[in-house]
């Protein structure tokens, strides 16, 4: 097999969060579980839709788990390897813990890629690590038919700091830590459309780890946070908006766009994974009249990696935005506000 010739995207049928199970399918699923059992020390589990697990393990401290993988979006294999990697650890970040470990969740076509090229992905998501301060000690691997990576990370939190997305009040700000369309970016690409600079756009947003989380959870006046990823900015903040009781109103033309994807939909190139994500949720999102499409597929994008959605008390808005812009996030900016109300998303 010749390593250069292969396109990572081409063996998969979805690529990065877009391969996530849309969310009305996926709540149908869940239903039949049992309860869960009750335990006092399970701080954070299944209730609200958070992103990881919190489990107390002592007066102060509390352990964070979670897990997340998915197929290629990119067909570099460091490239992939790095954005799987960082996209599990955003869970931790977004509940305000810190990571301590990762163990790799690996699944290979070996028959179809070259063991230097699997090399190469897990090579990407040690470097991601890496910069996350952690090391990967162990994982687990299979023969697979499509290509998959990610990880299973575990952190610690303050049990005073860990930040659900089920805590919102009214009258807070919204912001937004990174800038929407990754899920374009990447439907562009696996059809031969994108271009060096929409892949470097790509790369960037992807790539950047959402380790702000951590510092921002020692604010108090942040109430609530998550991270928008599968099921978009829209499917995350009504998750946010059921787990408060409370109303997000979102003014449309304060949300961050990767300048790249706003040109390739408003040229009509949208995911399927957006029309399953409004497909899902639609019902509980009111729309201004005459609202382009475009407009409309990029609040459903799927988004691998993407910007925390802070929700946080007018006073602190300020200092939760000189976070992100200090550690990179410079795109973060305020895109609305919660009010009292039934659960759902007006945009405006």
């Amino acid at each position: 097999m010749n390593k250069e010739s292969i396109r990572l995207t081409s063996l998969a049928h979805g690529g990065g969060c877009g391969c996530k199970i849309a969310p009305s399918i996926l709540s149908k699923m869940l239903a039949s579980l049992p309860r869960p059992v009750a335990d006092p020390a399970l701080l954070v589990g299944t209730e609200t839709s958070d992103d990881a697990a919190v489990y107390q393990i002592n007066d102060r401290q509390a352990v964070v788990a979670t897990t997340d993988f998915f197929m290629p979006i990119v067909d570099e294999p460091f490239d992939f390897g790095r954005i799987a990697a960082g996209n599990a650890l955003s869970d931790i970040y977004a509940i305000g813990g810190r990571p301590l470990m990762a163990l790799a969740v690996v699944g290979m076509p070996v028959d179809k890629l070259p063991v230097e090229i699997i090399g190469d992905i897990l090579a990407g998501g040690a470097a991601a690590c890496e910069a996350a301060g952690i090391s990967i000690a162990g994982g687990h691997s299979i023969d697979a038919p499509e290509p998959i990576y990610g990880l299973a990370a575990i952190g610690l939190v303050d049990v005073d700091a860990v930040k659900r997305n089920s805590g919102a009040e009214a009258g807070d700000i919204l912001i937004l830590g990174k800038a929407l369309g990754v899920g374009v970016l990447s439907a562009a690409l696996k059809r031969g459309d994108l271009d060096g600079s929409g892949y470097a756009e790509l790369l960037e947003t992807t790539t950047r780890l959402n380790a702000v989380g951590a510092d921002l959870a020692e604010i108090s006046g942040v109430h609530a946070m998550t991270d928008v990823t599968g099921f978009g900015l829209l499917g995350h903040l009504l998750e946010v908006c059921r787990g408060a009781g409370l109303r997000a109103s979102v003014d449309l033309a304060r949300v961050p766009i990767i300048a790249s994807a706003r040109g390739l939909a408003m040229a009509g190139l949208e995911t399927g994974a957006s029309g399953r994500n409004w497909a899902s949720y639609g019902h509980e999102v009111r729309l201004p009249e005459r609202l382009p499409y475009w407009q409309r597929g990029l609040l459903c994008d799927p988004q691998t990696n993407g910007g925390l959605l802070v929700s946080c008390a007018p006073a602190d808005a300020g200092r939760v935005l000189r976070l992100f812009h200090e550690q990179g996030h410079a795109d973060a900016c305020e895109i609305g506000t919660m009010a009292a109300g039934d659960a759902c998303v007006e945009v405006r």
